[in-house]
């Protein structure tokens, strides 16, 4: 049930430099057929590609970045994204999710029923969920409440698999956090 993100931005980037490159050709070809002045001379792009030897250096730096560019595109489109879904405890049969967003919400919610914590920040990691805030009482004992209030939510929602929960509650004092 685990979705992961697509790759949209790099398909759009690649789409967009071969949708401007096939412009400037086509543009290139009417201008040349219709006899009017060239933006881009192909009899001036010619002779100087016929004049590049391939030792000359900027074949050889032309060749590296493409080939950079394009292992780096194979890599985005390889490797897999953080989860959009993550999938939670099958019950009856049935698939669930729920997105990273809504975790972090309802995980952020949980701990506004802790005593004395003010900005409660959520993170969620890949196997690991990162709460922190601030307390104006001791910060051992915010953070164990902190950590049963958001393991009692995790409990509730049951994700197929739970990550660890790390919390840390630091102590403001009036001058604001230390």
């Amino acid at each position: 049930m685990t979705r992961r993100p697509r790759r949209v931005v790099p398909a759009a980037v690649v789409a967009v430099l071969l949708f401007a490159a096939a412009v400037l050709v086509v543009v290139s070809l009417v201008q040349r057929l219709t006899g009017t002045r060239e933006w881009i001379s192909y009899d001036s792009l010619a002779t100087r590609l016929h004049d590049t030897s391939w030792g000359s250096g900027w074949v050889l730096g032309v060749g590296i970045a493409v080939a950079v560019l394009g292992l780096a595109l194979l890599a985005v489109a390889a490797l897999p994204g953080k989860p959009v879904v993550l999938a939670l405890e099958a019950g009856d049969g049935m698939e669930a999710g729920i997105t990273r967003r809504s975790l972090r919400h309802a995980l952020a919610d949980a701990t506004v029923g802790v005593d004395g914590l003010d900005k409660t920040r959520v993170k969620l990691r890949r196997n690991k969920i990162h709460v922190s805030g601030h307390t104006h009482h001791t910060a051992e004992q915010a953070a164990g409440e902190v950590r049963l209030a958001v393991a009692e939510r995790l409990d509730h929602i049951k994700p197929a698999a739970v990550p660890l929960l790390r919390t840390s509650v630091r102590t403001i004092g009036h001058g604001g956090p230390r």
